[in-house]
């Protein structure tokens, strides 16, 4: 099962900047121009694409287990690569910006711990400036923790001793689920929730976005990990459609399209009616899919997204997203522009230039060194197993098993 792929890293940058861009059109009121506003207001859709790489990435040991080629992954060591993965350089960012951003300055016990624990789609009134974009981490966070319990349901739909066994039915699973979830809009309108809170936000009404990735990975699997078995026609059908890049090049422009009209409801701060919402959500899961599938269906070359710039963006990607309203911020009075007052390329490129540098120093000096040190924690508890192995031969096979499901995690790493 393959580990890595260059081209997802490169796609990870376009998506964080993405995002960096529809925040500083919304600040520079670019999003108000004819034409090119919506489609700059509407770039929001790049939180789809963060949605669809993990579920992608995180999906692939599952759909490994399905097919019976590892065993169940090791769900407390998954915990522990999302966890270092994510709060060490988070957690700078929270400190920084509630202490020196003179607009989050202040904050209240609730807001500091809504926001360290990253729960703030949960606690009314807690996104503060320099943090807002954090609402798509929070349920990122959320969707970290269902997965697991995701994958233990799915596991049941796995290949058996005939051709296929149920795993044929793993992808209509996951899109009846995708179906289901575009009810909760309605749903979320009901819900007793305090004041301030948005249930719309919270990991259930995102499913579609998060589950293009987990049909990608299947689509994968299916052909990648059952060569003794053959391939479902629908399936070698959707991947081939799936790989040719001018094909999903006019999904994607026909669904963003749609997703800038009001179909979509409006980009910015407006609020969504429930048919709305089920559609962005429809409209974001093709955007992901059409960027992703010809990344991991086609053949390749992907020389752009595989460059060295773009594989370093990538790796600088998590911290672009995670600094780049708090250097926005900081952006229009050290130069002395005037917010929501246009200058749209001047504080785009100010904006790019420093939110990169401050975010390959979190790369460097905090995101790099955590996961380092992760791994030679992983690496030490590995050398004493099989230490412990060498003075009793006859232990059990299940720890070797647990050394492969381990393995087959870290490419969702």
């Amino acid at each position: 099962m393959r580990r890595f792929f260059g081209q997802l890293e490169g796609m990870r940058a376009l998506a964080a900047i993405g995002v960096l861009t529809t925040h500083v059109a919304f600040q520079t009121r670019a999003v108000e121009l004819p034409l090119i506003g919506p489609v700059l207001g509407r770039l929001d859709l790049a939180v789809a694409l963060f949605f669809g790489l993990s579920g992608f990435l995180l999906w692939r040991p599952w759909v490994a287990a399905a097919h019976r080629i590892t065993p169940r992954p090791s769900v407390r060591r998954y915990l522990a690569h999302r966890v270092v993965r994510i709060w060490p350089a988070y957690v700078v960012v929270v400190f920084v910006v509630l202490t020196v951003l003179p607009d989050a300055k202040g904050a209240d016990l609730t807001v500091w711990l809504a926001n360290l624990t990253l729960t703030q789609v949960f606690v009314p009134l807690s996104l503060t400036a320099g943090l807002t974009q954090m609402w798509s981490l929070s349920v990122e966070v959320a969707f970290y923790a269902l997965l697991p319990v995701l994958g233990f349901g799915m596991l049941r739909l796995r290949a058996g001793a005939d051709d296929d066994g149920r795993v044929r039915w793993r992808i209509p699973a996951l899109l009846g689920l995708g179906a289901l979830s575009l009810g909760w809009a309605w749903l979320a309108m009901v819900l007793p929730v305090a004041a301030g809170v948005e249930p719309q936000n919270w990991v259930f009404g995102h499913l579609p976005w998060f589950l293009a990735g987990l049909v990608l990975a299947e689509m994968v699997g299916a052909i990648e990990l059952d060569t003794h078995r053959p391939v479902a026609r629908w399936i070698r059908v959707a991947a081939r459609i799936g790989s040719r890049r001018r094909v999903m090049a006019g999904a994607l422009v026909v669904a963003y399209v749609l997703a800038c009209t009001p179909l979509a409801g409006p980009t910015g701060l407006g609020d969504l009616a429930p048919w709305q919402f089920a559609v962005k959500m429809v409209l974001g899961a093709i955007c992901g899919f059409a960027l992703l599938a010809p990344l991991v269906l086609g053949a390749g070359p992907f020389r752009l997204l595989c460059s060295r710039v773009m594989l370093a963006l990538g790796r600088w990607s998590y911290g672009i997203f995670i600094w780049h309203l708090a250097v926005l911020a900081a952006v229009f009075p050290l130069f002395g522009i005037v917010p929501f007052n246009g200058n749209f390329v001047l504080v785009w490129t100010i904006t790019v230039l420093l939110t990169i540098g401050v975010s390959a120093a979190s790369y460097a000096f905090v995101e790099e060194p955590a996961r380092r040190w992760l791994r030679t924690r992983e690496r030490a508890r590995a050398a004493r197993f099989r230490s412990h192995r060498r003075a009793e031969p006859d232990s059990s096979p299940h720890s070797v098993d647990h050394t492969v499901s381990d393995t087959a995690i870290s490419a969702g790493n």
